[in-house]
């Protein structure tokens, strides 16, 4: 065996291991940390923050809304909490825009129905 090969299977064998719940969860969290600091929520005045970018949090926000909707019936204890924090950022979303989309048309509304 070439020793300068990586060891394929220690990755491998360590995700087979989380649950699938586990794995929605994090891929959850990390979404909406994201979309979070793109709507410049972490700064002191977020319609400041450089890193304030409406157009990649509409993104985060939507693939956030189709994986918490798809997955709801395996989320559990978890699903509230996280469709209140998908809420929580669209509305967010729909207060930083100069011109907020009709209800409906929102990220993720498509998935959730209007938060308007």
């Amino acid at each position: 065996m070439d020793d300068a090969l990586p060891d394929a299977s220690g990755p491998v064998r360590e995700l087979a291991e989380i649950p699938a719940i586990e794995v929605i969860t994090r891929a959850a969290v990390m979404l909406m940390s994201a979309a979070a600091e793109k709507l410049g929520l972490a700064a002191e005045d977020p319609d400041e923050a450089p890193q304030r970018d409406l157009d990649e949090a509409r993104r985060l926000i939507t693939a956030l809304a189709g994986l918490v909707t798809s997955s709801a019936e395996y989320l559990g204890v978890h699903a509230g909490p996280l469709r209140e924090g998908l809420r929580s950022l669209q509305h967010a979303f729909r207060e930083a825009s100069a011109y907020p989309d009709d209800p409906g048309r929102g990220p993720g509304e498509n998935y959730t129905g209007s938060v308007g």
